[in-house]
């Protein structure tokens, strides 16, 4: 047997082999700016010039920064509004596909098109439903009596808030939807014609047979939407560009901010810097709920 036989033979070779393109990929475009941004996160570099080391100097800094403070609860509050409003919202209407409905494949289908639409064409969509002017919204509400005058919603900072939230659960409730009713496919109808028999109501059944089988696939899929919501910077930057007054500024947006616009390329990559252990809390948060739900459904601990 030559070496490429024996090679061919060896599943761990192998599958080292398949993995490599990916890992290159990774390292190439993943680990080496994440390494680079962190590296600069502790010079003084800015556009034009590499820097020099400075250690914790820039992270002092932003500690202090009432700028940087407000779009991290702009980013906290904004992240746990929306992704609240996804799951309901998501999980509802993936309930609601899973029964045998009308036309069901093409309500399906229709489900996705928020998602599929790219980003900034949904935000100049939106940039122009809450148009000050203009506002769609606005123009139904004052033509029922309802209001007396045109709604600010992008130039009033609680009212902006709001608004690119309602945004951000718009596009991003097809993703739970369409993730959480291919985990609804996986149950067995038996356990509800089982739990029927027994004379289960239609909430207990969502209860005790629904929700657990379900909750893997739940934690897997809310750690994805936070990931998403967290980091969104698209629908952020060209719906309001963090106005008004930074109210709808967050940590990827201000970091864009100061380091592009503003010329500071160290400091835009310590805000950069300073979101990492608030994404590896949510995975971690997630994986740590995974291993519960495995140890109590009787798996490995």
């Amino acid at each position: 047997m030559n070496l490429l036989e024996k090679f061919q033979n060896n599943r761990n070779a192998l599958g080292w082999a398949f993995m490599l393109p990916a890992t290159v990929l990774l390292l190439l475009f993943l680990t080496y700016p994440l390494g680079l941004g962190t590296w600069l996160g502790f010079t003084d570099a800015k556009i034009g010039r590499s820097g020099e080391w400075i250690g914790l100097e820039n992270f002092s800094f932003l500690v202090t920064d009432s700028v940087t403070r407000l779009a991290l609860f702009n980013t906290l509050f904004y992240t746990t509004v929306a992704s609240v409003l996804k799951f309901a919202l998501g999980l509802w209407l993936a309930l609601l596909l899973n029964k045998n409905l009308p036309f069901q494949s093409f309500f399906r289908a229709v489900v996705l098109l928020p998602w599929i639409v790219p980003t900034a064409l949904s935000a100049i969509a939106f940039w122009w439903i809450y148009d000050a002017q203009f506002s769609v919204i606005s123009w139904a509400l004052l033509k029922l009596g309802w209001i007396d005058k045109y709604i600010d919603f992008l130039g009033d900072p609680w009212n902006a808030r709001i608004s690119t939230i309602v945004a951000n659960v718009w596009r991003g409730i097809p993703f739970v939807a369409i993730s959480l009713l291919a985990g609804l496919q996986t149950i067995s109808p038996s356990y509800y014609e089982a739990s029927a028999i027994d004379g289960a109501t239609p909430w207990q059944q969502f209860r005790h047979i629904t929700l657990p089988l379900l909750t893997p696939i739940i934690a897997v899929v809310m750690t994805f939407s936070v990931l998403f919501t967290f980091t969104d910077f698209q629908l952020i930057y060209v719906l309001t560009r963090g106005g008004p007054l930074n109210a709808t500024h967050l940590m990827a947006t201000l970091a864009f901010q100061r380091a592009i616009s503003g010329g500071a390329l160290a400091e835009g990559a310590a805000i950069a810097t300073l979101m990492v252990p608030f994404l590896l809390a949510a995975i971690m948060f997630s994986y740590f709920g995974l291993q519960r739900r495995a140890w109590q459904q009787g798996g490995d601990k």
